[in-house]
C-alpha cells in the first residue's frame, strides 16, 4: 500500500528551498508569456525569469521558473521535460537545489504577493484585513502644525498596524510597519500631501506582510488546506484588544531596516542541477 504523502508548510515568505526552482532550457526567443502559461497551470508561480545562454553554450535562451510549493514544481517537471509544449523543440526542464540555502534567509514576501498567495490557497473571500491604527510618529503634530510653520527638510514617519482574519480556521494575526520619507521643501503643500500618502500605504503594506509572516499553510496532497498560527512569530499584540494596541505601542529605537521588505534576486550560482540532465540536453541539441 502506498504511503500517503506528506503536507506541505507554505509560509508568506521569498521562496527558496530546495526543489521549488525549475531550470529549462532550450528556450526561443520571446518565450516568457508563454512559459507563464504553461508552468502556472502547475500551481502559483513566485517568478518567471528568462535570460539569454552565455556565448560558450550556443544561442537560445533558458529560464528560472519558482513555485511557492515543491510540489507543483515537482509535477511541472515530470510532465514538461522533453515536451514540445509552445515550440517545435523539445525543452528540458530538471528541478534546482539551492547550493547557498544557509547563506540568506527567506524575506517576507512584499504585500501584494501575500495577497495573491492568500486568494491562490484561501479564496477571495477565505481571508480579510483591516487597519485597526494608523499613526504620524514624526515628532510634530500635522494636523495642528502650518504648513508654513514645517522646516524646509522634514522626516515624515507613520507606524500602522494591520489586523488579518481567517474567519474560517480561527486565526488572528497582526502585523506593525513603519514607514518614513523626506519631504525636502516643507513649505510646498503638494509635495507635502503627496509625500504622506505615500507613506501612509507604504506602512499599511508593511503591516500587511508582518501579519501574514504569523501564518501558515498546510496544504495536503488533495487540494484541502488548513491554516495554523506561526508560533515562530508569536506576538503579545495579538491579544490585545484595539483600544489596549492604541494606548500601548510606544516606538523605542525601532529599526527601520528590520521593517524593510526587499525582493530576492536570483542568481544561477545559488542552484546545482542534475548534471545527468544537462549533458543528455546537450546530446540531443
Amino acid at each position: 500500500m502506498a504511503l500517503a504523502a506528506r503536507p506541505e508548510v507554505l509560509g508568506f515568505r521569498v521562496p527558496t528551498e530546495s526543489g521549488k526552482a525549475l531550470l529549462v532550457w532550450g528556450l526561443e526567443e520571446g518565450a516568457e508569456h508563454s512559459l507563464f502559461s504553461v508552468f502556472s497551470e502547475f500551481g502559483l508561480l513566485y517568478s518567471v525569469q528568462v535570460h539569454r545562454n552565455a556565448a560558450v553554450a550556443g544561442p537560445g535562451y533558458y529560464a528560472l521558473v519558482k513555485f511557492y510549493s515543491a510540489r507543483d514544481a515537482s509535477r511541472a517537471q515530470r510532465t514538461c521535460n522533453r515536451q514540445r509544449l509552445f515550440q517545435k523543440s523539445p525543452l528540458k526542464v530538471c528541478i534546482c537545489t539551492r547550493q547557498k540555502a544557509f547563506q540568506q534567509q527567506a524575506l517576507a514576501l512584499r504585500s501584494y504577493r501575500c495577497k495573491e498567495l492568500a486568494n491562490y490557497y484561501l479564496g477571495f473571500s477565505g481571508w480579510s484585513n483591516r487597519i485597526i491604527t494608523l499613526q504620524n510618529i514624526s515628532g510634530f503634530d500635522l494636523e495642528n502644525e502650518e504648513l508654513g510653520g514645517l522646516p524646509e527638510r522634514q522626516c515624515l514617519k507613520y507606524l500602522c498596524v494591520v489586523e488579518v482574519t481567517v474567519p474560517h480556521h480561527g486565526i488572528c494575526t497582526r502585523g506593525l510597519g513603519i514607514a518614513e520619507a523626506y519631504v525636502e521643501n516643507g513649505r510646498d503643500p503638494l509635495e507635502f500631501v503627496m509625500k504622506t500618502g505615500n507613506v501612509q500605504k507604504l506602512a499599511a503594506e508593511k503591516a500587511l506582510s508582518g501579519a501574514f509572516q504569523k501564518i501558515l499553510l498546510i496544504v495536503l496532497e488533495n487540494g484541502k488546506v488548513a491554516v495554523e498560527y506561526n508560533s515562530a512569530h508569536e506576538d503579545p499584540i495579538d491579544s490585545l484588544t484595539d483600544e489596549e494596541l492604541r494606548g500601548l505601542i510606544q516606538i523605542n529605537d525601532l529599526s527601520l531596516e528590520q521593517l524593510n521588505l526587499e525582493d530576492e534576486e536570483e542568481f544561477l550560482s545559488d542552484f546545482c542541477f542534475d548534471e545527468e540532465h544537462l549533458l543528455e540536453g546537450r546530446q540531443s541539441n
